[in-house]
């Protein structure tokens, strides 16, 4: 006899070899339909594999995470079988679960197109209607090498070499299909009944460009049809709202050939980039800030004694002049290091807060590069903080209020992770833990909740990162406030103490956008283009109805433009119901109606985007009213 132990500490006895199922049909026959895997003493296994010791069982369903990605999982090896039958020449590389689905690398001859992954869905359909059972089978190392290479499977034959001499390999088989595997998976493939091609994209073998690019396929599956059909209508809205796309139709920014990853910004784009700007150094001026900029390229001597240029270097451009290496800085930090020790400092004067908009650059890869969410040259709306240890926790939770304000302006939600020492760190491991417990405590006596992202930290220190959802309820890393020791350490940095003796400060790095550009891409998305008032390249659109009131335009234009408001005129010889459809897909916040009616009547016609006609107002009204929404930043 075995001793189980469920999550609510109920211990019960069962004959040996039985299974997660068996257990959860022993509990109730609906939570047996609803189990997909198990976790037993902590790691994920299958539901249909024998349990033959004394453990701690969670039966894992849809509403577990790892339930979910262990039927994503089993939906990946479905897409393979599928293609496999499609394509039989294809070979097999990886095909993992990931956030919201799946996908599954191929190396075929063609590239795959869209209208062959409806045809591979319906293979997948045959397979799941097959209800084929999950088998997982072991073999010794060198025979798992000699199974796949009888399989004409030279990628699985890597990975199978990669491993110690001695391992002992994993495989799944689903009727004439085998594939390499840790598991876990559901019981049989009927479990995979809700699922969807999502889109192909290239990807490298193992992430390296110095490797074969092969074709990927990316798939989602739900336990419940609404939910499939939920999701596909999330993405469906997502792609109208793609930045990359409402970024050309407004005429916003775009990327070139000529260079890949360096964004370049029109007019109206850098409109919104420099309201951006100036509420970043509104808001920081109330806080206390003051604002330093530090050179774009310096020498090795200063990267090596940061740290980059052993932690960072395959991420950093650099250059030879006179004979000496530099790099472009692909972070502000050493820069304001140099700043802080130009001159000697005081504990009166702590903490010193430097805000920084500093153009950084990185060597991003090629295939990793999207629009302005991965680029490799952008503004980083840095700060570093000097301050005492005492002054630590304190120091947290103003930078912590500070992004609660930003956030909630722009309607975004967030939640908050702390990221843990990593293997590759500088400093020691009680500083690290240290650092982390003063992190908890700040943002838990503020009354925000976090969870623990283990290892992820920067390499000279833990950090909170803060990831905002946005209307969709998409999730987009962008705050974050790094705790570091180190670099004070490293770069001899000393204040004078109330006790007239030196001491070491402990710095903040801060960032509340993240970068300018990649929270454009993120607010574009958001707002579906459709900015503020205070925030739209163009707040108000003043359209003549005829030759006779096009002056007439022209002067409230310029009345509207002298209130300090953003404007343009129409006065094209074209129909008004034509400018007005324009005007809306430029997703324009106002705009006015000039007619012969109302020069007589001395008002303006009003449109707003979202509201329609407004009819008419005096101008005066007209301006106080947007003057006024766009001195509060309110939104829609």
């Amino acid at each position: 006899m075995i001793h189980v132990t469920l999550p609510d500490g109920s211990v019960r006895e069962y004959e040996s070899g039985i299974t997660a199922f068996d257990i959860a049909e022993s509990i109730s026959p609906r939570l047996r339909k609803s189990v997909l895997a198990a976790e037993i003493d902590g790691e994920r296994h299958d539901a249909f594999a024998p349990i033959e010791h004394d453990c701690s069982l969670k039966l894992l369903t849809f509403n577990d995470e790892d339930g979910r990605w262990t039927l994503r999982h089993t939906g990946s090896h479905i897409l393979a079988q599928a293609v496999k039958k499609v394509r039989p020449e294809a070979k097999l590389a990886i095909g993992p679960a990931i956030d919201n689905g799946f996908y599954y690398d191929f190396d075929v001859e063609e590239p795959f197109t869209p209208d062959e992954l409806a045809v591979i869905e319906k293979e997948m359909s045959k397979i799941v209607e097959e209800k084929l059972p999950l088998e997982r089978f072991e073999l010794p190392r060198e025979e798992a090498i000699k199974y796949m290479a009888e399989r004409n499977e030279p990628y699985k034959v890597e990975l199978i070499q990669d491993l110690p001499e001695d391992a002992i390999i994993s495989f799944y088989r689903q009727g004439d299909f085998v594939d390499l595997c840790a598991g876990p998976h559901v019981e049989n493939t009927g479990k995979v009944k809700n699922f969807k091609l999502m889109s192909i994209a290239g990807a490298y073998w193992r992430g390296s460009e110095k490797n074969k690019m092969l074709q990927r396929i990316y798939g989602t599956a739900f336990e419940k049809k609404s939910e499939l059909d939920e999701y596909i209508t999330r993405i469906e809205e997502a792609k109208k709202r793609d930045h990359r796309k409402i970024g050309r139709e407004l005429g916003l920014f775009t990327i070139m050939d000529e260079g890949p990853g360096f964004p370049f910004f029109l007019p109206k784009g850098m409109v919104l980039k420099n309201t951006l700007i100036d509420y970043w150094h509104e808001v920081h001026k109330r806080y206390g800030y003051v604002e330093i900029s530090t050179p774009i390229i310096l020498n090795r001597t200063l990267w090596e004694r940061s740290g980059h240029w052993g932690h960072y270097k395959n991420n950093m451009y650099t250059t030879v002049i006179d004979e000496e290496d530099y790099a472009i800085k692909p972070m502000n930090c050493p820069g304001g290091m140099l700043v802080y020790k130009l001159e000697p400092h005081s504990y009166r004067e702590l903490p010193l807060r430097c805000g920084e908009l500093g153009l950084v650059h990185r060597h991003e890869l090629s295939g990793a590069l999207h629009g302005l969410f991965r680029v490799r040259c952008f503004t980083q709306d840095d700060a570093h903080i000097f301050m005492t240890r005492e002054q630590m926790k304190d120091e947290i939770k103003n930078v912590a209020k500070l992004f609660d304000e930003v956030y909630s302006l722009f309607g975004l939600k967030y939640t908050i992770e702390l990221s843990t020492m990593p293997e590759d760190h500088i400093g020691t491991e009680e500083e690290w833990v240290e650092n982390q417990e003063i992190l908890k405590a700040a943002i838990t006596e503020m009354g925000k909740d976090f969870v623990i992202n283990e290892g992820d930290g920067a390499f000279y220190g833990p950090k909170l990162d803060f990831h905002l959802e946005d209307c969709l309820g998409r999730t987009w890393q962008c705050g974050t406030i790094q705790l570091d020791s180190q670099l004070p350490e490293r770069f001899e940095l000393e204040y004078t103490g109330a006790d007239g003796q030196k001491h070491r400060p402990v710095m903040i790095h801060r960032v509340v956008f993240g970068s300018i550009e990649r929270f454009i891409g993120v607010i574009t998305e958001h707002f579906a283009g459709a900015f503020p008032t205070w925030l739209s390249p163009v707040q108000v659109k003043v359209m003549a109805m005829t030759d006779r009131t096009a002056e007439q335009a022209i002067s409230i234009a310029a009345e509207l433009e002298a209130a300090g408001l953003r404007v343009e005129t129409d006065l094209r010889n074209e129909k008004i119901g034509f400018k007005i459809r324009e005007a809306q897909m430029q997703k324009i916040p106002y705009m006015l109606i000039i007619g012969d009616k109302e020069v007589e009547n001395g008002v303006v016609a009003v449109r707003s985007r979202r509201g329609g006609d407004l009819g008419t107002m005096k101008l005066d009204d007209f301006k106080a009213k947007v003057v006024e929404e766009v001195r509060t930043k309110t939104r829609d």
